[in-house]
């Protein structure tokens, strides 16, 4: 078991307060962190702000290569890296790979972007001009079911707008991100970046710091709605990255066989504990009895298991706490005497956080499994008659992250997608996200953006400088 350090002003440093981290395959603690407080947070904010004062004058090209420097650290050692995020977070080594090198691609895609001045008047009586200047100290808090994707995509804007952050990693995945502080801290200027580790008591401390000048958080939306209060006190920015119920919408025409398996993984990779993860599918009731028939037969074919052991598509439930929420919206399911297609029970004799590939068939709108985001290995399919009747179907939620469309007709998709109440959706496929598309979330799922030249416009502020031209002065 190794014990691993904060990264606070370019040192790796702990407290003697330490938090076990477990692997959630086999419920073995793999490694201990600092169980950081408020003396902790203090001292990195400090950093931070002492950093910020001479980061924010350097140019873009400087900041560039400090980020660049980021992901050729990352990729450098992503053998090491996406084993160990395996170790912690559950999900298989392939799986493991494709967020550790995802991060470092993605580093290196936004190091690229540029915020240039934007001319707003040139004429014979003024010259305006709206230039963008960093925010400040960043305070990002990160969660567990993508802990390198989802830090890099704080660290890297905040760095690239002329920010200094300060990273919390979840209690339950911080191995890895604390292995790239390690790796990185002669890389990035001391102070730039900070990562503690805490409980879950330390994000309240980051959000009501009087030196934190911006919130950048992914997670549910109940503790989204906890940050919004909390950085009220002194308006801080806020960006929110929150939960999501999303809907595949499959329409008659869709090639059945082809689309089961894209189906399967739309919804359960990594467990499916991902937050654009197709929570809800709708087919249409022509090919309703053969799709479902088919993405069950195909269900079959996935091992569940270690995300260590060669075969395994699906690993465990990544936290106890999760883990005991997934396996009670499907008693719920059970309870009410709805059809599963595929599991639906598991092995109380085992250890590890493993949830069976569960497939409902055709429950209820109003049944929980259906109307609450499921976090986990468990799809609801529902049929449908017509086009409008599933568009309000797939509407009626206080979410509105992603959603997908599938269909031959890719004309009569973009149709359907316009009239859909999400910030992202996909036609005939799922999960992607560009480093130069804004991603971010309408009604519950969200408040501000990630990604693109709209994200990185999060971290910084407008100032509009006006020249009068010809004034007496």
């Amino acid at each position: 078991m190794t014990d691993y350090k904060n990264l606070i002003d370019g040192e790796m440093v702990d407290n003697g307060e330490w938090l076990e981290v477990l692997n959630p395959a086999n419920e073995q603690v793999v490694g201990r962190v600092p169980a950081s407080g408020k003396d902790e947070l203090d001292r990195a904010v400090a950093a931070a702000r002492r950093a910020f004062k001479t980061w924010k004058e350097t140019s873009h090209e400087e900041r560039q290569q400090v980020v660049q420097g980021i992901a050729a650290a990352i990729k450098e050692n992503a053998d090491e890296l996406f084993r160990l995020l395996t170790t912690e977070q559950g999900k298989p080594h392939a799986q493991a790979q494709q967020e550790i090198y995802g991060a470092a691609g993605l580093a290196a895609a936004q190091s690229t972007l540029t915020l240039d001045d934007v001319v707003n008047q040139d004429d014979d009586t003024r010259l305006s001009r709206t230039r963008r200047v960093p925010v400040g100290v960043v305070g990002g808090i990160v969660p567990w079911n993508f802990p390198i994707m989802m830090a890099i995509q704080k660290i890297v804007p905040a760095l690239v707008a002329g920010c200094t952050i300060v990273l919390k990693p979840s209690p339950f995945t911080p191995l890895t991100t604390l292995r790239i502080a390690e790796l990185i801290k002669d890389v990035v200027p001391a102070g730039t970046v900070n990562i503690i580790t805490g409980e879950d008591t330390l994000g309240p401390l980051i959000t009501g710091h009087p030196d934190i000048d911006k919130i950048t958080f992914t997670g549910s939306t109940a503790t989204g709605k906890k940050i919004m209060e909390g950085a009220a006190g002194d308006l801080k920015r806020i960006t929110l990255e929150l939960g999501g119920n999303d809907a595949s919408i499959v329409l008659p025409d869709a090639d059945v066989p082809k689309v089961a398996e894209q189906l399967f993984w739309s919804s359960f990779s990594n467990a499916g504990q991902v937050c654009i993860a197709a929570k809800r599918i709708y087919i249409h009731e022509d090919i309703y009895d053969d799709l479902s028939k088919a993405i069950a037969e195909y269900a079959k074919t996935v091992v569940v298991g270690d995300g260590s052991q060669q075969g395994t598509g699906v690993g465990p439930i990544q936290n106890k706490k999760q883990y005991e929420r997934v396996l009670e919206l499907i008693q719920d399911a059970k309870d009410n005497g709805y059809k599963f297609l595929t599991g639906g029970d598991k092995d109380p004799s085992g250890t590890g956080y493993y949830v069976p590939i569960t497939i409902l068939d055709n429950p209820p709108e109003d049944a929980r499994i259906v109307a609450e985001e499921q976090f986990g290995p468990v799809m609801p399919l529902m049929k449908f008659g017509s086009v409008d009747e599933v568009i309000e179907r797939a509407n009626n939620s206080e979410y509105g992250l992603a959603g997908a469309v599938w269909t031959k007709d890719t004309d009569k998709g973009v149709e359907i997608a316009e009239q859909l109440e999400t910030g992202t959706v996909w036609i005939n496929e799922f999960m992607q996200l560009s480093p130069f598309a804004p991603f971010g979330g309408h009604k519950q799922s969200g408040f501000g953006a990630e990604y693109g030249i709209d994200g990185l416009k999060e971290f910084t502020y407008p100032q509009v400088i006006t020249v009068k031209r010809d004034a007496a002065v």
